[in-house]
């Protein structure tokens, strides 16, 4: 039986933060898929345009340029096949406005970025086995 790959988008402009989110992600789980978007901006073009492409999890950084985090969950969940998409705010803010707007627009949580890889992973474990009933048998 042919498993179905889970897939991951991350929008952060922040090179480094999106090399180590793969990498802890793929440390859980090989088989989920992640692609990495370097803008608010260009993750709205692309899945405008690629209607092919629903994530199942999209990860989502507050603090970009040209558009915000916040700015982009709305865009985000103006794309009907979106609906049923996990999306995680992803920031090193934990402002209660910025939470608060987070839930208000749409956002499943907030994960404020950990200093230790360690920390990302348990956290990733965690929405992934609560998510999608994922385990760490890999």
């Amino acid at each position: 039986m042919t498993q179905i790959k889970r897939k991951c988008l991350i929008i952060d402009d922040d090179p480094d933060d999106q090399e180590i989110f793969v990498m802890c992600v793929h440390k859980l789980n090989k088989d989920i898929d992640c692609q990495t978007v370097d803008s608010g901006v260009d993750a709205i073009v692309m899945l405008r345009s690629d209607s092919a492409y629903t994530p199942d999890y999209i990860f989502l950084d507050v603090n970009m340029p040209k558009m915000n985090g916040i700015d982009c969950l709305k865009e985000l969940r103006r794309i009907g096949r979106l609906a049923n998409t996990k999306i995680f705010m992803y920031s090193t803010t934990s402002e209660s406005k910025v939470l608060s707007e987070s839930r208000t627009f749409g956002a499943q949580d907030f994960l404020v970025k950990p200093v230790k890889t360690a920390e990302l992973k348990e956290k990733l474990y965690k929405i992934f086995d609560i998510v999608s009933g994922l385990n760490n048998s890999n």
